[in-house]
């Protein structure tokens, strides 16, 4: 049976895994019943599990295959987002007040990979291809940067080539790069004491932290334009009357290549020193997590195209219409054409798309050098094997990132047909590659001579363990 055609079939085990993982809705790291599901499913299947990879309790390898032959990879993922819990309606309604929700389509994600990695099984079990297939289960895309501590950990060296997808409005091949990230803690420790009576002894760490924000931010002027720094203080004292002696904040900072990125964060690392420095304070700056830059790979992304022209971007039924229109009244005006560059999309072809609400085509591919201003692990896997990755309409035209309109489409038939849709064109392309030695050998060519002439660091410090309880 075409791989296609057997996904289609068995729509409804996917449809229901996706959804289970939606319910759990489980943070990075923390996605103990979410990962479970999927190794269960896996197992049941057939494939081999290797559970707790890279020393990450919710990081595992599904292999199917023998040594006769190439080793395909798929990506995975299955962790939500703080705060965005919703039910699955296009009107403002959480299910629980603070909890989490996939804001990010990651239940999708996860499950259109593991369809595809089951379709490849059925086409290794009819003789049609030899080689191993295999599906990564990687936690923590969202800041904790689990692919990352995966590849540093060796986890993808025997690949091949990868596969992966994301969850979007349009349907496309992604060829924009994303920044590199650090993700880094920096406690200042003071001395305390009475804030009216004896100020004079105190040493505010409070203090140190808003001195240290102010001057990242008069650093925003003399940084590159394509650079990010963000942050939050996440402690900041417990009375007015007290002088804080503890005191922390949680950045973000982020650079088109982590060779800039490392120049941007030794600039912030001196801001935070020279804080310490005047208010008479110590700082431990502790990395959590770092994440590379993409390093694309155009043979992988044109054989990923060409299998989204085979497959067909799918058709949205009229209740799926009647649900994006209503979720989109509470969608910015502006929210498409902010973000259109990124596809390619000049004011023309966005004033086009004026009154549609589902996209239901295929976008041309966009080679460009526009960087995206966001960081995914993906790249830290790019830069280990071949990659390459697409993305499908899951979402309403204009759906902000990270958002509850997000969560209320990751259940119904929106995301799902997206889902399915991804499925599909991973599987095909994975047979591709399984089968056709000139365009793998072609992609790991490409690979090659890029990886040698990058200036590539890896973003994560020596010794650096999974930040396991943030």
């Amino acid at each position: 049976m075409n791989p296609s055609d057997w996904i289609e079939s068995n729509s409804s085990i996917f449809t229901h895994l996706s959804n289970e993982v939606w319910g759990y809705a489980e943070l990075g790291y923390k996605e103990f019943e979410s990962a479970k599901t999927l190794e269960d499913a896996l197992e049941e299947a057939g494939f081999k599990l290797e559970r707790g990879v890279a020393d990450i309790p919710t990081a595992f390898v599904a292999s199917y295959g023998n040594a006769d032959g190439p080793v395909i990879g798929i990506l995975g993922e299955f962790d939500a987002l703080p705060g965005l819990s919703q039910d699955c309606v296009p009107y403002r309604k959480p299910l629980a007040d603070g909890a989490p929700g996939h804001g990010c389509g990651h239940n999708l994600l996860g499950v259109a990979g593991l369809a595809a990695c089951m379709a490849v099984k059925q086409a290794m079990d009819a003789g049609e291809v030899k080689g191993t297939i295999k599906y990564f289960g990687c936690p923590a895309e969202e800041g904790g940067a689990g692919k990352a501590f995966m590849a540093n950990a060796g986890v993808f060296n025997s690949v091949d080539i990868c596969l992966t997808w994301h969850p979007d409005t349009f349907n496309g091949t992604l060829y924009a790069n994303f920044l590199a990230n650090y993700r880094v803690s920096f406690k200042f420790h003071g001395k305390t004491a009475h804030a009216a009576a004896d100020p004079f002894n105190g040493r505010s760490a409070l203090d140190a932290v808003e001195l240290m924000n102010v001057g990242v931010n008069y650093l925003r002027e003399h940084m590159i334009p394509d650079a990010r720094v963000h942050y939050v203080i996440t402690k900041g004292g417990i009375a007015p009357n007290v002088v804080p002696d503890e005191a922390e904040s949680l950045y973000s900072v982020r650079a088109p290549r982590t060779d800039q990125l490392d120049a941007l964060f030794a600039r912030v690392k001196n801001i935070a020193k020279g804080a310490a420095l005047m208010t008479g304070t110590e700082v431990d700056i502790v990395v959590h997590s770092g994440m590379s830059n993409m390093l694309p790979n155009e043979t992988i992304n044109e054989v990923m195209q060409s299998k989204l022209i085979e497959v067909g971007a799918p058709k949205f039924n009229d209740e799926e219409h009647a649900f994006a229109r209503e979720l989109s009244k509470s969608i910015p005006a502006d929210s498409l054409e902010t973000s259109a560059h990124v596809y390619g999309l000049d004011s023309k072809a966005v004033a086009a798309l004026k009154d549609i609400v589902l996209f239901e085509d295929i976008l041309p591919p966009f080679k460009s050098e526009i960087v995206l201003p966001g960081s995914t692990d993906v790249g830290d896997v790019s830069w280990v094997v071949p990659t390459g990755q697409i993305f499908t309409a899951c979402w309403a035209l204009g759906s902000p990132g990270h958002s509850w309109q997000i969560v209320a489409q990751g259940k119904m038939g929106i995301g799902q047909r997206g889902m399915m849709y991804a499925g599909k064109v991973m599987a095909l392309s994975a047979l591709e590659f399984m089968q056709n030695d000139k365009i793998r050998e072609q992609a790991k060519g490409e690979f090659k001579q890029k990886r040698s002439a990058a200036n590539y660091i890896s973003p994560i410090p020596p010794g650096t363990k999974p930040p396991l309880n943030i």
